[in-house]
Protein backbone atom coordinates (compact mmCIF):
# COMPACT_ATOMS: atom_id res chain seq x y z
CA UNK A 1 0.00 0.00 0.00
CA UNK A 2 1.18 3.49 -0.81
CA UNK A 3 0.22 6.82 0.69
CA UNK A 4 -3.41 7.89 0.49
CA UNK A 5 -3.62 11.49 -0.70
CA UNK A 6 -6.19 13.78 -2.27
CA UNK A 7 -6.56 13.53 -6.04
CA UNK A 8 -5.97 17.26 -6.47
CA UNK A 9 -2.73 17.01 -4.48
CA UNK A 10 -1.67 13.97 -6.53
CA UNK A 11 -2.15 15.82 -9.82
CA UNK A 12 -0.63 19.04 -8.50
CA UNK A 13 2.54 17.25 -7.39
CA UNK A 14 2.77 15.64 -10.82
CA UNK A 15 2.69 19.15 -12.31
CA UNK A 16 -0.66 18.76 -14.04
CA UNK A 17 -1.69 22.30 -13.17
CA UNK A 18 -2.51 24.58 -10.27
CA UNK A 19 -5.01 23.42 -7.66
CA UNK A 20 -7.72 25.62 -9.24
CA UNK A 21 -6.94 24.31 -12.74
CA UNK A 22 -7.04 20.73 -11.48
CA UNK A 23 -10.40 21.29 -9.76
CA UNK A 24 -11.73 22.52 -13.10
CA UNK A 25 -10.39 19.39 -14.86
CA UNK A 26 -12.14 17.26 -12.25
CA UNK A 27 -15.37 19.24 -12.60
CA UNK A 28 -15.32 18.59 -16.35
CA UNK A 29 -14.94 14.84 -15.81
CA UNK A 30 -11.48 14.67 -17.42
CA UNK A 31 -9.92 12.88 -14.45
CA UNK A 32 -10.60 9.25 -13.62
CA UNK A 33 -9.56 6.86 -10.85
CA UNK A 34 -9.40 3.19 -11.85
CA UNK A 35 -11.41 4.03 -14.98
CA UNK A 36 -14.20 5.79 -13.12
CA UNK A 37 -14.61 9.56 -13.58
CA UNK A 38 -13.72 11.48 -10.41
CA UNK A 39 -15.98 14.34 -9.36
CA UNK A 40 -14.46 15.36 -6.01
CA UNK A 41 -11.09 17.14 -5.61
CA UNK A 42 -10.76 15.73 -2.08
CA UNK A 43 -11.27 12.10 -3.11
CA UNK A 44 -8.41 9.97 -1.79
CA UNK A 45 -6.24 7.72 -3.95
CA UNK A 46 -3.60 5.15 -3.09
CA UNK A 47 -0.38 6.22 -4.77
CA UNK A 48 0.66 2.60 -5.33
CA UNK A 49 -2.47 0.66 -6.17
CA UNK A 50 -4.84 3.16 -7.80
CA UNK A 51 -4.63 4.18 -11.46
CA UNK A 52 -5.13 7.89 -12.12
CA UNK A 53 -5.76 9.14 -15.65
CA UNK A 54 -6.18 12.56 -17.24
CA UNK A 55 -7.98 12.56 -20.58
CA UNK A 56 -7.38 8.82 -20.69
CA UNK A 57 -3.62 9.11 -20.17
CA UNK A 58 -2.21 7.41 -17.09
CA UNK A 59 -0.44 9.73 -14.66
CA UNK A 60 2.18 7.85 -12.63
CA UNK A 61 3.02 9.12 -9.17
CA UNK A 62 6.57 9.63 -7.91
CA UNK A 63 6.93 10.39 -4.24
CA UNK A 64 10.58 11.34 -4.53
CA UNK A 65 12.67 12.77 -7.35
CA UNK A 66 16.48 12.65 -7.49
CA UNK A 67 18.46 14.73 -9.98
CA UNK A 68 22.16 15.23 -10.69
CA UNK A 69 23.05 18.73 -11.89
CA UNK A 70 26.35 19.99 -13.19
CA UNK A 71 26.01 23.41 -11.61
CA UNK A 72 27.47 26.21 -13.74
CA UNK A 73 29.16 29.28 -12.31
CA UNK A 74 26.94 32.33 -11.88
CA UNK A 75 23.94 30.46 -10.47
CA UNK A 76 23.01 30.35 -6.78
CA UNK A 77 22.18 27.18 -4.86
CA UNK A 78 18.71 28.18 -3.69
CA UNK A 79 15.09 27.45 -4.50
CA UNK A 80 14.19 31.11 -4.98
CA UNK A 81 16.09 34.39 -5.20
CA UNK A 82 14.76 37.84 -6.04
CA UNK A 83 17.93 38.94 -7.83
CA UNK A 84 19.90 35.90 -8.96
CA UNK A 85 19.23 32.92 -11.20
CA UNK A 86 18.89 29.77 -9.12
CA UNK A 87 19.67 26.11 -9.74
CA UNK A 88 15.91 25.43 -9.67
CA UNK A 89 15.50 27.79 -12.63
CA UNK A 90 17.67 25.37 -14.64
CA UNK A 91 15.29 22.44 -14.04
CA UNK A 92 12.62 22.52 -16.73
CA UNK A 93 10.96 19.11 -16.73
CA UNK A 94 11.22 17.43 -13.33
CA UNK A 95 7.45 17.49 -12.91
CA UNK A 96 7.87 18.64 -9.30
CA UNK A 97 7.65 21.96 -7.55
CA UNK A 98 9.09 20.78 -4.23
CA UNK A 99 12.67 19.89 -5.16
CA UNK A 100 15.60 21.65 -3.51
CA UNK A 101 19.40 21.51 -3.70
CA UNK A 102 21.18 19.23 -1.24
CA UNK A 103 23.49 21.73 0.40
CA UNK A 104 24.96 24.60 -1.52
CA UNK A 105 27.78 25.47 -3.83
CA UNK A 106 29.01 29.05 -3.95
CA UNK A 107 27.78 31.15 -6.85
CA UNK A 108 31.12 30.90 -8.68
CA UNK A 109 31.62 27.18 -7.88
CA UNK A 110 30.78 24.52 -10.46
CA UNK A 111 30.06 20.83 -10.36
CA UNK A 112 27.98 18.13 -8.77
CA UNK A 113 24.79 19.19 -7.05
CA UNK A 114 22.03 16.78 -6.11
CA UNK A 115 18.45 18.06 -6.16
CA UNK A 116 15.61 16.15 -4.55
CA UNK A 117 12.47 16.42 -2.45
CA UNK A 118 13.68 13.64 -0.12
CA UNK A 119 14.42 15.55 3.07
CA UNK A 120 15.75 12.55 4.96
CA UNK A 121 18.33 11.69 2.31
CA UNK A 122 19.38 15.33 2.07
CA UNK A 123 19.85 15.58 5.84
CA UNK A 124 21.95 12.42 5.94
CA UNK A 125 24.16 13.51 3.04
CA UNK A 126 24.87 16.83 4.75
CA UNK A 127 25.31 15.64 8.34
CA UNK A 128 28.99 15.61 9.44
CA UNK A 129 28.08 12.68 11.71
CA UNK A 130 27.49 10.56 8.59
CA UNK A 131 31.04 11.32 7.36
CA UNK A 132 29.99 11.65 3.71
CA UNK A 133 32.98 12.56 1.54
CA UNK A 134 32.69 15.59 -0.73
CA UNK A 135 35.52 15.84 -3.24
CA UNK A 136 36.49 19.11 -4.93
CA UNK A 137 38.92 19.87 -7.73
CA UNK A 138 40.53 23.27 -7.26
CA UNK A 139 43.02 25.55 -8.94
CA UNK A 140 44.90 27.49 -6.30
CA UNK A 141 47.08 30.57 -6.63
CA UNK A 142 50.25 29.65 -4.77
CA UNK A 143 52.40 26.54 -4.36
CA UNK A 144 50.55 23.83 -2.43
CA UNK A 145 53.02 21.75 -0.42
CA UNK A 146 53.16 18.59 1.68
CA UNK A 147 53.08 20.88 4.70
CA UNK A 148 49.62 22.02 3.59
CA UNK A 149 48.61 18.37 3.22
CA UNK A 150 49.57 17.74 6.86
CA UNK A 151 47.88 20.91 8.13
CA UNK A 152 44.61 20.03 6.39
CA UNK A 153 44.79 16.46 7.70
CA UNK A 154 45.27 17.65 11.27
CA UNK A 155 42.15 19.85 11.16
CA UNK A 156 42.76 23.42 10.09
CA UNK A 157 41.22 26.42 11.84
CA UNK A 158 39.27 28.87 9.66
CA UNK A 159 38.34 31.27 12.47
CA UNK A 160 35.37 29.43 13.95
CA UNK A 161 34.96 27.95 17.42
CA UNK A 162 35.89 24.49 16.21
CA UNK A 163 38.55 23.61 13.63
CA UNK A 164 37.55 21.83 10.44
CA UNK A 165 37.37 18.06 10.49
CA UNK A 166 40.45 16.36 9.03
CA UNK A 167 40.54 16.83 5.25
CA UNK A 168 42.48 14.89 2.62
CA UNK A 169 44.44 17.10 0.23
CA UNK A 170 45.88 15.51 -2.92
CA UNK A 171 48.38 17.60 -4.89
CA UNK A 172 47.97 17.15 -8.65
CA UNK A 173 50.20 20.05 -9.74
CA UNK A 174 52.39 22.16 -7.47
CA UNK A 175 53.42 25.51 -8.89
CA UNK A 176 52.53 29.18 -9.09
CA UNK A 177 49.06 27.87 -9.94
CA UNK A 178 48.55 24.56 -8.14
CA UNK A 179 45.90 21.96 -8.89
CA UNK A 180 44.50 19.76 -6.15
CA UNK A 181 41.73 17.41 -5.12
CA UNK A 182 40.34 18.08 -1.65
CA UNK A 183 38.08 15.72 0.29
CA UNK A 184 36.02 17.17 3.15
CA UNK A 185 33.05 15.94 5.18
CA UNK A 186 31.50 19.26 6.11
CA UNK A 187 29.90 22.19 4.35
CA UNK A 188 30.89 25.31 6.25
CA UNK A 189 30.35 28.69 4.58
CA UNK A 190 33.00 29.18 1.86
CA UNK A 191 34.89 26.34 3.55
CA UNK A 192 37.32 25.32 0.81
CA UNK A 193 38.26 28.92 0.02
CA UNK A 194 38.75 29.74 3.70
CA UNK A 195 40.89 26.64 4.25
CA UNK A 196 43.33 27.73 1.56
CA UNK A 197 43.25 31.33 2.74
CA UNK A 198 44.33 30.02 6.16
CA UNK A 199 47.57 28.75 4.56
CA UNK A 200 48.14 31.93 2.54
CA UNK A 201 46.72 30.80 -0.81
CA UNK A 202 43.73 31.71 -2.96
CA UNK A 203 41.25 29.44 -4.74
CA UNK A 204 40.71 30.70 -8.28
CA UNK A 205 38.58 27.82 -9.60
CA UNK A 206 36.47 25.28 -7.71
CA UNK A 207 34.42 22.33 -8.87
CA UNK A 208 32.78 19.55 -6.85
CA UNK A 209 33.45 16.26 -8.58
CA UNK A 210 31.84 13.77 -6.21
CA UNK A 211 29.62 13.41 -3.15
CA UNK A 212 29.39 10.25 -1.12
CA UNK A 213 31.23 8.39 -3.86
CA UNK A 214 28.67 9.50 -6.47
CA UNK A 215 30.74 11.11 -9.22
CA UNK A 216 29.64 13.88 -11.53
CA UNK A 217 28.57 12.40 -14.86
CA UNK A 218 31.26 13.49 -17.37
CA UNK A 219 28.57 13.67 -20.04
CA UNK A 220 26.81 16.54 -18.26
CA UNK A 221 27.87 19.96 -19.49
CA UNK A 222 27.53 22.92 -17.08
CA UNK A 223 23.81 23.55 -16.64
CA UNK A 224 22.82 20.04 -17.75
CA UNK A 225 21.12 17.55 -15.44
CA UNK A 226 19.69 14.06 -15.41
CA UNK A 227 17.76 11.78 -13.09
CA UNK A 228 19.75 9.50 -10.86
CA UNK A 229 19.55 5.83 -11.76
CA UNK A 230 17.94 3.35 -9.36
CA UNK A 231 21.40 1.99 -8.53
CA UNK A 232 22.70 5.49 -7.75
CA UNK A 233 19.72 6.23 -5.50
CA UNK A 234 20.15 2.96 -3.62
CA UNK A 235 23.87 3.64 -3.28
CA UNK A 236 23.26 7.03 -1.68
CA UNK A 237 20.63 5.61 0.67
CA UNK A 238 22.96 2.80 1.75
CA UNK A 239 25.88 5.08 2.60
CA UNK A 240 23.66 7.31 4.73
Amino acid sequence: MGDRIRIDKYLSEMNMGTRSEIRELIRRGRVSINGIPCRKPDEKVDTDSDTVSLDGQKINYEKYVYLMLNKPAGVVSATTDNREKTVIDLIKDSGRKDIFPVGRLDKDTEGLLILTNDGRLAHNLLSPKKEVDKVYYAKVKGRVTEQDVNVFLSGISIGENEPCLPARLEILVSGDISEVNLTIQEGKFHQVKRMFEAVGKKVIYLKRISMGGLRLDPGLKPGDYRRLTKDEIEYLKNIT
